[in-house]
C-alpha cells in the first residue's frame, strides 16, 4: 500500500496508510474499535468496493499491478486473496460441498479433482479425521470451531496466495481459539496471513509483524517482539498496557 485514502461519503476512514506485507509472513492488525481495522483488511481484496459510496485512493500493489485499477478481475482477485470472517459461516450445504465450491466455481468439475481438494484441504485446517465419515453430511450441523475451521479449508480450496482473518477466533472458546492460532503457525509455511484481532496476547503469539491503528492512522508497524517490548509510540505502548482502547 502506498499513501492509501478511503472515504465512507465524506468521512475519511483511512489515512495515508503506507504498509508492506512481506510473504510467509502472519501480520496481526491490533487497535480500538472503530480504528479502522476491518475496513483495512477488506480493501486488501478489494471487499470493500461491496459497501456504498466508498471512495478509494493512492495504491494497493500485488503482483506488481495497482488493483485499484479498475480493469481487475475480482474474481480472480479474491481467488488469490482469500477471507475468513469473524464468525464462521457455512453455506446451507454439506461439508463436501462447502469446500468444493470454489474450485467448481473455477471450473473443476470432474470428480476425483474435487476429492483430492476437498482432502487435502480439510486436512490442511486440521479437520480431515473429524469429518471424513460425514462429509456428505450438514456444515451447519459442525461445532463452532469446527465451522471456522471448515471457512478457513474454503478460503484454502482456491489455491490463494494471501489469507485474510476478520477477528477468526473471537466467537471461539478458548480449546477452539488454540486449534486456530496453531493453525495460523502451521499455515503460514504455505500461505501469507494477515489477521485482525483484539487479543494482544494472539497476536502476541501468531504473529510476525504488527501493526497498530488509531482513529484510521497506521500508528506504527514493525517486528511484533518490538511492538510488544519497546514501541516506538507512546500510543501503542499505551493501547498494548492498557492504558486505553
Amino acid at each position: 500500500m502506498k499513501d492509501f485514502n478511503l472515504w465512507y461519503g465524506e468521512h475519511r476512514a483511512l489515512k495515508s496508510i503506507d504498509f508492506q506485507i512481506n510473504n510467509h509472513e502472519v501480520t496481526a492488525i491490533i487497535g480500538p474499535s472503530g480504528c479502522g481495522k476491518s475496513t483495512f483488511i477488506k480493501t486488501l481484496n478489494l471487499m470493500i468496493k461491496m459497501v456504498p459510496d466508498v471512495k478509494m485512493s493512492g495504491e494497493i500493489n500485488y503482483n506488481g499491478v495497482n488493483i485499484l485499477n479498475s480493469k481487475v478481475d475480482l474474481v480472480e482477485l479474491r481467488k488469490k486473496i482469500g477471507m475468513v470472517f469473524q464468525k464462521g459461516n457455512p453455506f446451507p450445504q454439506s461439508i463436501y460441498d462447502n469446500v468444493a465450491y470454489g474450485p467448481r466455481i473455477h471450473g473443476i468439475r470432474k470428480k476425483a479433482d474435487l476429492e483430492e481438494i476437498v482432502e487435502k484441504t480439510l486436512k490442511d485446517v486440521a479437520l480431515w479425521d473429524e469429518v471424513k465419515d460425514r462429509l456428505n453430511g450438514p456444515a451447519l450441523g459442525l461445532s463452532g470451531g469446527q465451522q471456522q475451521r471448515l471457512c478457513i479449508a474454503r478460503a484454502l480450496a482456491t489455491k490463494p496466495d494471501v489469507l485474510l482473518m476478520d477477528e477468526p477466533t473471537s466467537a471461539l472458546d478458548p480449546i477452539s481459539t488454540l486449534k486456530i492460532e496453531e493453525l495460523i503457525l502451521e499455515l503460514k509455511k504455505q500461505y501469507t496471513i494477515v489477521v485482525v484481532t483484539h487479543n494482544m496476547q494472539q497476536a502476541a503469539r501468531v504473529s510476525d509483524k504488527t501493526a497498530f491503528f488509531l482513529m484510521g492512522e497506521l500508528v506504527e508497524i514493525d517486528s511484533t517482539a518490538k511492538i510488544f517490548s519497546t514501541p516506538f509510540d507512546k500510543r501503542t505502548e499505551d493501547y498494548i498496557t492498557g492504558r486505553f482502547g
